[in-house]
């Protein structure tokens, strides 16, 4: 069959040596140490990973770095993981330590295996998503400064954790399924622009788009636009997204919420979804103080009170949210409480905690 450009190249034909030798032949791994593994096959081969963090956006410089690292001790293969860490595959055990240093050397960490904090998966943030109500990568970056220990492997955990971020409720970080969750929240209703709304928008589509049924066709059949029940309006900024005359973005208004407790996992329990804890932290770059002590102070409870490969979910689920809300000092508030009324019946979860 003739080569074509539509669809990505089979991934097969990019694996190193080692890997397409033995795939679907491997037996088991070990943590050798903070960022590097070993992978042993059935035929008896071995194959080494050393893993490392990045940043999200990265440069063509970096990727240039990471390439000659690659094609100088790895036969010119690398991966990034779907958290963005940079892994150097080899089949030579010598090549280990020269691969760190030259990691190092271009001011990346080595680590983000084990039982330890992974890089941050996360969204766009202000850098370049238009609905967003908080940074992403101003945050993240706040955030693994304070998780740095855990990530290299100074400190450990009782089980892996990762911590994800999405800027607004459209979810892009798949917050839903992680251990630690930071999600940007808008708290204003959207403004409108009436004088530019049939010239940047359909009327239709616009209201079509909320999915409470909040935005209705203007009164005054003189004004072609909209209007929004603000009773009825839950920020959620997907009216935005059809249509640039309703700004939701607001300097004071948004903010950060955090969600605990969710994970991808199916080893020892189900995937579990993450919970609301806090329901409004203030944006507050570049640092943002306050979201990252919050989280620290979980990462520590969580640390001092699990038992071994406990997850976070798992943990919460056998102490009980009200021990949870008590180790870590979070007041338990109003919008803890699930009374979403289908819950039950889409989301296999429940409006009741285990007290």
């Amino acid at each position: 069959m003739a080569t074509t450009d539509i669809g990505p190249p089979d991934y097969k034909e990019m694996l190193p040596e080692v890997i397409a030798k033995n795939y679907g032949k491997w037996k088991y791994h070990e943590d050798i140490k903070p960022g590097v593994l070993k992978h042993v096959s059935e035929t008896g081969d071995e194959a080494f990973t050393v893993r490392c963090g990045s940043p999200r956006l990265v440069s063509v410089d970096l990727i240039r770095d990471l390439c000659d690292i690659a094609d100088k001790y790895c036969d010119g293969h690398f991966r990034f993981t779907s958290r963005y860490n940079p892994e150097f595959i080899t089949p030579n055990k010598d090549n280990i330590e020269p691969i760190i240093a030259a990691i190092e050397k271009i001011g990346l960490p080595v680590g983000g295996t084990g039982r330890g904090i992974s890089n941050m998966i996360h969204t766009q943030g202000w850098i370049h998503c238009h609905g967003a109500a908080t940074d992403a990568s101003g945050v993240v970056k706040a955030i693994m400064d304070e998780m740095y220990d855990y990530f290299v492997g100074k400190k450990t955990l009782p089980q892996k954790l990762r911590i994800s971020l999405a800027c607004c409720l459209n979810m892009c970080g798949a917050i839903h399924a992680t251990d630690l969750a930071v999600v940007g929240v808008h708290t204003r209703v959207p403004t409108i622009d009436h004088e530019h709304m049939t010239v940047l928008c359909e009327l239709p589509t616009t209201q079509a788009s909320c999915p409470t049924g909040a935005i209705r066709k203007h009164p005054d059949p003189n004004i072609k636009s909209v209007t929004v029940n603000d009773d009825k309006c839950m920020y959620c900024g997907n009216c935005f997204t059809v249509c640039p005359a309703m700004p939701i973005a607001h300097a004071e208004g948004d903010g950060i919420a955090i969600y605990v407790g969710g994970k991808v996992s199916n080893a020892r329990k189900a995937p579990m979804f993450s919970r609301l804890v806090i329901p409004y932290i203030p944006n507050n770059p570049p640092r943002w103080p306050e979201v990252t002590s919050v989280l620290k102070n979980i990462v520590e409870v969580y640390a001092s009170n699990a038992h071994p490969f406990e997850r976070v979910g798992e943990w919460i689920e056998r102490v009980g949210w009200e021990r949870f809300f008590k180790l870590t000092g979070i007041p338990f508030v109003e919008q803890n409480i699930d009374d979403f009324e289908l819950a039950r019946d889409t989301l296999r979860t429940t409006t009741q905690f285990k007290w």
